[in-house]
């Protein structure tokens, strides 16, 4: 399927819940789309010159927060790229409606099941340490999901390949531009 051209003129902001392939269905659909990859997380730790968990060890989440929402900020203020953000990110208001105006937003979706399973192979993420996987997730889904189902779409991502996910990502993106397409040539 070559991508319609209409999918590289804007950001695409990946978001949802730890686990569910954010990072790795950006990587593989910025490179369909020959367009940047920039994972948040990763530019986090860039700007802050530590990793993730050493900024939530000494400076809590509250700092971490305040220093995604400015890292994703100028990151939208770049040319169109993909954007793989933290599963926190767009809890903020701010954020949102920064990724509402200078993107669109695809919240990729999974059974908390399927996000416990595939979070418990690493033991990296600040928000698990020595807890329950599956109980955080559940909590975690219960606060953001309202706030994820405000993202321009919503991907159902399931257990299957990263290849699968990219394949309903770029349907569901298609679709999406098709709509804003007709409403422009309509306007």
């Amino acid at each position: 399927m070559t991508p319609d051209p209409a999918l590289r003129t804007r950001t695409i902001a990946l978001v949802g819940l730890m686990g569910v392939g954010k990072s790795s269905i950006g990587r593989r659909l910025s490179a369909v789309l020959d367009l940047p990859f920039h994972d948040a997380d990763d530019e986090i730790e860039k700007a802050a010159g530590r990793s993730i968990a050493e900024i939530f060890a000494e400076r809590g989440e509250t700092e971490f927060r305040d220093g995604e929402r400015r890292v994703i900020a100028r990151l939208l203020d770049e040319a169109p790229h993909v954007l793989a953000t933290g599963g926190g990110a767009f809890m903020n208001p701010e954020t949102r409606r920064l990724i509402k105006q200078k993107a669109i937003s695809v919240w990729l979706k999974a059974d908390i099941e399927i996000l416990a399973r595939r979070v418990a192979r690493k033991d990296h993420r600040p928000l698990l340490r020595g807890k329950d996987a599956k109980a955080v997730l559940s909590e975690l889904a219960e606060a953001r999901y309202p706030a994820y189902a405000e993202a321009d779409l919503t991907v159902e991502i399931g257990d299957a390949p990263h290849q699968v996910g990219l394949d309903a990502v770029l349907a569901a993106l298609s679709a999406h531009a098709g709509v804003a397409g007709e409403k422009a040539a309509a306007s």
